[in-house]
This record gives structure tokens, sequence and C-alpha cells, in this order.
């Protein structure tokens, strides 16, 4: 690339310079530009330069669980199934996996185009670290649960995965959204106030976009659609002056979400008209917008709203990430040029993609241990909507593959020869049927009927993405559909012997179902190798393993208002209900049990930390993995808390009968409450930590979770 205004054509330019620092080159690509040039690559969709050999440039592109939107990719499990696996480790592997394949779809675009258009570039909007506090919301299928130390370590994860190691290039910039205090209704997004206490706020909402930023070193910040506390939150003084870049030192760029200036003026009203707008966001520090606004930046400039050096710091912000990314430097010099086409759907990825699915699925029921099904099962019935639907196996934000395994067809592939398998639909998604499907009667001769039921991303997904939906992708109602209750109730009174496989990417509410199923797993939307991963646990090849991200209420009566923020009564660490289903929870096909809890020290001085040691044993007769839960619960607060704090986890692979001893460090930061004032502060008194293989509460236990162990100890002046 060549800068054909130079007068000396031998002379490399400063901006082309690799071996300079960036914040040079940044500034001397700056010094080159017109207005009218600056205006042109504030948008996300940015405009050519001949002059420079720039091409254009679109900063839009979704790597939310693969690479999205840009043909064919690796499609893994939707993000809040990899937040079941509770593996960092496997989730580091997945992002990775997905830089490249972005990697070598960008440079084979940019070979053949010229140009990369949306979709096809390295800036790759995710992953989506709101926490997901109510199942009403459509996107929670985005995130990775309810709890913010789960959140935070997945997401981290996930970034430092897309990002890579090379000490001086970016594989992809990562994006963390939506920034801050988003999560629901989507049909008020564009005009809705979400109040929020200090406490809530710096006990909930923001530790994971911290720890992003922080430590996983984020290059972008998504600003989210709604106001917080009264301000637009991709303006906000408190979220991206104060917090992001003053408190947390944020160095990468901020980003709207698509059209969100727009509200400013049009939903919010705070502005008069989309000048003020750009103006009030540019001041405040987002830095590109995506879907116009910015424009407008020449008549906010005219107007006196903004100065050109508003302007060039944040242009200055997106240049920077680009030159991180090698976008100016020869493919030779980036090692991550070379990444050949080969990668994308290769069979080492799918091989990740069924990995992540196995290790997403959770067993939430198995009555008389009737999975895995019997080697003598000689009768076989696959009812429901979902079996054949690929729609389930792909989540909203998905790539495309050429190869994608159904639920149906991993089960055919696996029953064994001399089975007998049968497969009707039985029932519609979410509408009653024209005539009474005949499975009902024969049902009762089969050994066992796989029920394929829940919902689909046509019930559930982002403001106009789910076409079923009559909450514009949320959800009025967290019960299964009318229709699949009624026929899976006839199903089950009539004799039939059902293990319900539910589809969804959240929580579903079963009513009377839970007493009148045999067994009930939960696969999330589980992309393309679903349908193996499922039929492997289903026949026993693989334990389940998974563990819920979120709490599964009894009904809608156990929530608050979904307008409402506060935390009061939602979680697992506010909710005081008994749910359906509790955080962390997940059977196996094996027995676990945690024994000899030893801490160093029974009392400590503030500031100390704490050491802990745990038993775990394997003592069923099949090799597994379980998830050591460790909590913490702050019994002497003096002010509200969380009931109780996940402060770690590890997941271990155990042969039977084998025995492994689970180590932790409780040091001090982990001991601070968010006091109601928002600051982080260390109280003396009295903690209780629980290791276990769920959340703390008799709920796990009575369904079937191991029994915790659990100590308390001291923390003097």
């Amino acid at each position: 690339m060549a800068d054909t205004t130079s007068t000396q054509q031998t002379e490399l330019p400063v901006y082309l310079d690799s071996a300079r620092p960036i914040a040079e080159r940044v500034q001397d690509l700056l010094s080159r530009l017109t207005l009218d040039e600056k205006i042109g690559q504030m948008c996300n969709r940015t405009e050519a330069i001949p002059r420079l050999n720039i091409p254009a440039y679109d900063f839009w592109s979704e790597a939310l669980h693969g690479v999205a939107g840009s043909g064919r990719a690796t499609v893994f499990p939707q993000a809040i199934g990899m937040a079941a696996t509770w593996d960092p480790v496997l989730i580091h592997k997945i992002a990775s996996a997905v830089g490249d394949e972005a990697r070598a779809k960008y440079h084979e675009a940019l070979r053949r185009n010229g140009a990369t258009g949306m979709f096809q570039g390295l800036t790759v909007w995710s992953p989506n670290i709101n926490i997901f506090r109510d199942p009403r919301w459509g996107r929670g299928q985005e995130t990775w649960g309810e709890d913010p130390v789960l959140t935070g370590e997945m997401g981290a994860a996930y970034v430092r995965g897309l990002q890579g190691d090379d000490p001086k290039y970016l594989k992809t910039a990562a994006c963390a959204k939506h920034f801050a205090v988003h999560s629901g209704p989507e049909k008020l997004r564009h005009v809705f106030n979400a109040k929020v206490s200090p406490r809530d706020l710096n006990a909930t909402y923001l530790p994971a976009f911290k720890k992003l930023v922080t430590e996983a070193g984020v290059e972008a910040v998504m600003g989210a659609y709604n106001r917080t506390n009264d301000e637009p939150c991709c303006a906000s003084e408190f979220l991206l002056v104060k917090t992001l870049r003053g408190d947390w030192e944020f160095q990468g760029h901020v980003v709207s979400d698509c059209g969100a200036l727009t509200d400013f003026h049009e939903g919010h009203k705070v502005t008069k008209d989309v000048i003020e707008s750009a103006a009030l966001a540019l001041k405040a520090g987002c830095d590109l917008s995506c879907i116009g606004t910015y424009d407008r930046l020449g008549d906010a400039l005219t107007q006196g709203l903004i100065t050109e050096e508003d302007l060039d710091r944040s242009l200055g912000r997106t240049l920077a990430t680009r030159f991180k990314l090698g976008m100016f430097d020869p493919p030779a010099d980036v090692p991550y040029a070379s990444i050949p086409v080969s990668v994308i759907g290769s069979p080492e990825h799918r091989q990740l993609a069924y990995e992540a699915a196995v290790k997403s699925i959770v067993l939430l029921k198995n009555k008389d241990n009737i999975l895995p099904i019997s080697k003598r099962a000689q009768r076989i019935m696959v009812v429901g909507p979902n079996a054949t639907s690929v729609d389930v196996l792909l989540g909203n934000y998905h790539g495309l593959n050429d190869s994608m395994i159904t639920l149906m067809e991993g089960i055919v592939a696996r029953t064994p020869e001399g089975t007998e398998l049968q497969y009707r639909p039985a029932c519609l998604l979410d509408q009653p049927s024209q005539v009474d499907d005949w499975s009902v009667v024969g049902a009762p001769t089969f050994d066992v009927i796989i029920a394929c039921m829940g919902i689909s991303p046509l019930l559930e997904g982002e403001e106009g993405h789910a076409l079923l939906s009559r909450e514009q992708g949320d959800r009025a109602q967290i019960s299964l559909p009318p229709n699949q209750i009624d026929y899976l109730t006839k199903l089950a009174r009539g004799g039939a012997k059902v293990v319900l496989v539910l589809t969804s990417g959240s929580p579903i509410a079963l009513g009377e179902l839970e007493d009148l199923m045999e067994a009930i797993i939960y696969v999330w939307y589980p992309g393309q190798e679903g349908g193996r991963a499922v039929a492997d646990v289903l026949f026993g090849d693989v334990s389940p393993s998974g563990k819920l991200p979120l709490t599964f209420p009894k009904s809608l009566e156990q929530l608050p208002p979904f307008e409402n923020y506060e935390m009061t009564g939602r979680t697992y660490r506010y909710a005081s209900e008994e749910p359906l289903f509790p955080f962390g929870f997940g059977l196996s096909y094996s027995r676990f049990s945690y024994s000899d809890l030893a801490l160093d020290k029974h009392t400590i001085k503030a500031g100390e930390s704490l050491s802990l040691q745990c038993s775990l044993t394997n003592s069923g007769s099949v090799e597994a993995d379980e998830v050591a839960q460790i909590y913490l619960s702050d019994l002497s607060a003096s002010t509200t808390v969380p009931l109780h704090n996940l402060i770690g986890f590890q997941r271990v692979h155990l042969k039977a009968g084998e025995r492994t001893v689970i180590t932790f460090t409780i040091t001090p930061e982990l001991m601070k409450l968010v006091n109601d004032a928002g600051d982080r502060v260390l109280e003396p008194g009295e903690f209780r930590v629980t290791v276990g293989g769920c959340s703390p509460g008799e709920f796990g236990v009575r369904l079937g979770a191991p029994e915790p162990a659990n100590m308390n100890f001291t923390v003097t002046p």
C-alpha cells in the first residue's frame, strides 16, 4: 500500500512503516487525511481513500459462536450453551478457531475483491457479556448466563482466543457488548431507561465488563441502545468517561450499537436532531457509529458543536485498532495473514464443535436411570417438531455449514442395527395440529420415546429476527407452547416412557410436565454437531457434564417485573424461592462426592488470604467430568449482599473410583462486598465457603446433586 501523494516515492511514509510505534503511525495518517476523508471513516462502513490506496472497510462483523453472516464457517453451540460447559480452556480454543476462520475469510475476500464488506472483517462484535437477569429476554441466548464471575471468566477466555497471543498483532479485535445494564425488553430498547442502584451496578452489571477491559485487554466496547440512569449508554459520562476510560483506563475504541445514536433524538428525546446526537456521542467518547449519524459530523463541526480535535481523537482510536490488525502492513509481516482457507470448517474445528456440544448438554432429570438408553431397548420412537430442525442447531448470529447434524440424524446414526427406530413430527412448534397424531396411541409399546421439544430462534431472539415472537423477540411466557404441553401430557399419561430433549436459549418452566417425564436433557442451540452430541449422550457414549449457567424458575410468578432492573428476587444470588432447577445444577451418569473440606485457617485478619482443599471423588461406575463450584457467603454484612457468590470453579475429569483434591485461594478481593454507594469494601465478620456440584441450597441436593462441603471462617479487623 503506497502513499501516492509523497513527492519522494522511495521514502516510506511513517504510517506505512511497521517498525514505528502505532501512535506515531496514527498521527501521520491523520495528518494526511482531509476533513471529508476523516468523516468518511467515522461510520462502520468506512469509505475507500484511493489516493492512499486504502480500501473500503466495514467494521461490522459478528462472531458470537463462530463467524456469522459470511457463508461457510464452523457453527459452535450458541453462547449460552458454551456457558453451560463451564470450561474456559475449551472456550479459548473455540475462540482461537473462530479467529482463524475470520482471518482466513478476510484475506480471501480481500484477494478476490480488493476490499471487504459487511461480515467479512476482523473487528468482530462479540462477545455479549450482558447479565441474563430475566428469562423473558430473547437475546439472553447470546450471553454467558446470570452470574458475573462465570460471565467474566468465560467472556475473557473468548476474548483472548479471538485476539490471539502475538505480541504485536491482533488476530481479530473482539468487542465487549452491550455496555451497560442492557437485557430487555427488546420492544422498549430504543426508549427504555434502565434504573439501577450503585450497588447493583457494581456488584452485578459491570464486573464482567471490567474484567474484559482490565484483564483480557478487549479491543472494543459497544454501547447499548437504552439509557442507564437517564444517560444514553452511547454518550454516558458515567459509563464511557468516568468508568471505562477513567477508572478502567480503556485504550481501545467504542462503537455504538446499530442505529443507537438515532435513538438519542427519536427515542430518548435527549437531543433535538441527528446533528446534536452525533456531537453528543462523539464528545462523550463514542468513536464509531454503526449505521449513519456520524455522516453528519461535518454539520456538527460547522455549528461549533464539536472540534476537529474531537474527531481526530476518536478516529485515532479506530485507526489504532486497524494498525493492530496489520491492515496497513505487508501481509508477510502479519503472522495471521498466512492462515489458509482450509481451516474454515476443518475437521479439527468440527471436533471442537462436537466437544462443546457434548459438554454443554445438561441432564436435569433421570428417573430410575432410564438414561443412557439400554442396549436391550428394541423399539425407539423419536417425536417432536425440533427433531429435524436446522434452526434449533443455529441460534441467532450464526454462520452456515454444509454438514449440519440434526437431532434426528444424530439419533439415526447412533441407533444400533436391529433396533426398531421410528419418527413422527407428532406436533407443531407452537400451534395446534389439525389432526390428532397417532403416535400417542402406539407410544406405550416402545421402550423409550425421545421427544425433541422446546423452542427455537423463531420464538426468541433479537428484535426483527424471531419471526414467531409477538414480543419482538422476547417471550411473554416462559413455559413450553401449549400445544407441546398438551401432546407431552397425553403421551406420558397414556403410559409412554418419555425422554424429553429440550432445545432453547433460555429457561423453560415445565409445570407438571417435570413429574411426567422420565428424563430431561437440555441441549440449548447446540451448533452443527448438535445431533451427534445429543445422540452420544442419550446412548451413553459419554456422560453428560453440563451445568446450568442460570436459574430455571418454576413460573413467571417467581420473577419481578421484566422492566425492573433491581436484582432483588433475581438469579441464584438474590432469589430465595425454590426454583425448578438451580444455577450450577446438572446431573451425571456417575456419582460424585465432596468431602474433607479443610481451610488453612479459621480466623484471619482483614487483608489476608485463605487457602482451602476439598476432596472430590467419582464414587460411581462411569468415567465422567464434574464441575466443582466454589461459593462464598457473607453472613455478617451490614447491607444487602448476595445470598451466595460464585468465586471459582474447576472442571475435572475422573475415572470411576478416582479421587482428586480441589485447591483454591480465597483472596481479600473475593471477600469484599459492594456497599450502597457502589464501593467494594471488606467488612470483618463471619463467612461460609461451600464447595459442590451446584449452587448452595437444598434445592439441588433434592434433585440429585451431590451433597456439598461447607465451612465457616471469621475475618477480624
